[in-house]
């Protein structure tokens, strides 16, 4: 897919992948504006071109207890001022029919969770709304099942589409990444991998899902090295105490290492 058709990406020229990162879910408009702000000056550094993303509400938990949000409009409120204040487009994920056209009208980049993404209808009404849709995989599909969700929005006529792998269950409380997955799902679109979300180990018994931070180096690495389109992130400056999924985040000191380590493998990759 063509990344001019974003609004305010920049970077296009730079041959390298694309990064959505941000927090995992929106919870407020300073801790928004801070992590924003740092991403921007690495990714500008870099020259990578940049998403900013964040949740404006957390349908998928275990406990009836856990932080879903702060809510809806003004979550996706404080989206579009992030997008704006840093010319940066953005990206949330849906979860209801309801949310597409909502949604929509505040970021640039529409993602079905990996749970959902067999949901006809969802996809459709997301497809339907002009913007770009990131499909999560679910983690209970192959890779080439992939192809159609993706037909799905582009019979929407909309072939503004991308494909996000998060891992594949592993047992009931692992997950691993399956790098023979990453140039099939390219045939069908251009595919993204997500290194947070793929190393969280879910369904533990305290009903707060666990994760392996200390292998997101080796993951991204393993992902650029395999030639992905693009790389999600979750990052927080206080991940130990972020709202949701703190346990498989990026600590925001970290990431201009870690992007910059990556750059030079794209760079390597991209002579041959």
């Amino acid at each position: 897919m063509d990344l001019s058709l974003i609004p305010k990406i920049k970077h296009l020229d730079s041959n390298q992948f694309f990064l959505l990162a941000g927090p995992c879910a929106i919870e407020g408009e300073e801790m928004a504006m801070r992590i924003c702000e740092k991403i921007v000056e690495v990714t500008d550094k870099l020259q990578i071109p940049f998403i900013f993303k964040g949740s404006f509400k957390k349908a998928n938990r275990s406990r009836i207890d856990s932080f879903t949000g702060i809510g809806d409009e003004k979550a996706l409120k404080i989206l579009q001022k992030v997008g704006t204040a840093f010319n940066v487009p953005t990206v949330t994920d849906i979860h209801e029919v309801s949310d597409a056209a909502k949604a929509a009208t505040y970021v640039d980049v529409l993602q079905i969770p990996a749970f959902l993404v067999r949901q006809t209808d969802l996809v459709v009404a997301a497809a339907k709304t002009g913007k770009v849709v990131n499909l999560k995989k679910g983690q209970f599909m192959s890779p080439s099942a992939m192809k159609h969700a993706v037909q799905k929005v582009k019979d929407s006529d909309n072939h503004k589409v991308w494909i996000t792998d998060r891992g594949t269950m592993f047992g009931y409380q692992d997950m691993i990444v399956d790098f023979r997955g990453i140039p099939e799902m390219q045939q069908y679109a251009p595919t993204v991998l997500d290194i947070t979300h793929s190393l969280q180990q879910p369904n533990q018994t305290s009903g707060v899902t666990g994760g392996k931070p200390e292998l997101i180096e080796t993951i991204a690495k393993a992902g650029i090295a395999v030639g992905v389109d693009g790389l999600f992130l979750e990052t927080h400056f206080d991940p130990a105490n972020a709202k949701s999924d703190g346990a498989n985040m990026l600590h925001l000191e970290y990431l201009e290492t870690l992007l910059t380590k990556l750059v030079a493998i794209r760079k390597t990759i991209n002579l041959f």
